[in-house]
């Protein structure tokens, strides 16, 4: 199948790009590179460096492509919001504008990037899809209103689509791993104490209720999310919108975290902690059942170790 990669020299898009070469796709990748790396396209596919509104178009209106997935976006919760005007355009406006071009092209499929960023602060865990989305960011919020518009258009245009919500991404794969220009992850920002990069790590808030007192969270590895976006596009369905969870189904506290870069580096990793930050949930975990009984998708790399094993990899390959 011939398929439109937005996104696909970020850290997400340029592995399930790979995935999705490697599975035999024929790949074309659009990214302007504002936050995207053009040495992460993979090998096999198409590159074209551009504003995907600017290009799609053009490009799907040969009639050639059999779907789109759709990475593009903009991606900091604090930016989003002390600046939402960037996320409503970047996101919402930009988005419109790329749905527009697949239904006046009938590309019969779409998978988006969504975010667990659309249910807010959880009444319960894990989070089933069903939960109360009420985001607490602006960039969350987009990605919602993302969601409903997709939703609309599968109804109104027969476009079979899929929103998959994943809540931490992790590890690397085939080379490609995480290195935003503004790191904001726990896992990277860790690593980067391992290799002298940063001073410490800030544990934000010790007196949550968990455990071990630090906020609890769901790491999927970014290989089992690739494997996810396949089983969409071959499991969606014209005039629907399926919406799934992807979590690792286990939650792990900061401290095991921090305890797991330990062991994987051989070295201690210097940690302060500091007080709670606004707005953070003490435990995020998701629940996976949907995606798992009706996809057929089951992750594979769950041990935190392995996930931080490969994460490091990455990381020392790029020092």
């Amino acid at each position: 199948m011939k398929l439109l990669v937005t996104g696909g020299a970020g850290y997400v898009g340029s592995v399930c790009a790979a995935v999705l070469v490697e599975e035999g796709h024929e790949v074309v990748v659009v990214d302007d590179l504002s936050t995207g790396n053009g040495d992460a396209v993979p090998a096999g596919a198409q590159f074209i460096e551009a504003d995907m509104v600017e290009v799609a178009p053009t490009l799907l209106g040969d009639g050639s492509f059999g779907g789109v997935l759709h990475f593009a976006a903009k991606i900091m919760v604090g930016e989003s919001v002390e600046a939402p005007e960037r996320y409503w355009d970047g996101n919402v406006i930009k988005t419109l504008q790329l749905l527009e071009a697949i239904r006046a092209a009938g590309v019969p499929r779409l998978v988006f990037s969504s975010t667990a960023a659309t249910y807010g602060e959880p009444e319960s865990v894990p989070i089933t899809e069903d939960a109360p989305t009420r985001p607490t960011s602006a960039y969350g919020a987009t990605k919602l209103a993302i969601d409903h518009a997709i939703t609309s258009y599968a109804i109104a245009h027969g476009l079979a689509a899929t929103s998959l919500r994943y809540f931490n991404i992790a590890g690397a794969y085939a080379g490609l791993g995480e290195r935003h220009p503004t790191e904001t992850h726990l896992i990277p920002l860790v690593l980067q104490v391992a290799t002298g990069q940063r001073r410490e790590i800030l544990v934000y808030g010790n007196d949550w209720p968990t455990p071990d007192g630090t906020c609890i969270r769901d790491y999927i590895h970014v290989r089992d999310l690739a494997d996810a976006h396949l089983l969409a596009l071959q499991n969606s369905k014209p005039g629907e919108h399926q919406i799934y969870n992807l979590g690792n189904g286990t939650g792990f506290s900061v401290r095991e975290v921090i305890a797991s870069c330990e062991r994987v580096t051989g070295g201690p990793i210097a940690a302060r902690d500091v007080e709670r930050r606004a707005g953070d949930p003490a435990v995020l975990i998701a629940s996976s059942e949907k995606a798992i009984t009706e996809l057929g998708w089951k992750p594979q790399h769950t041990n935190i170790d392995e996930i931080v094993s490969d994460a490091w990899e990455f990381t020392r390959s790029r020092i």
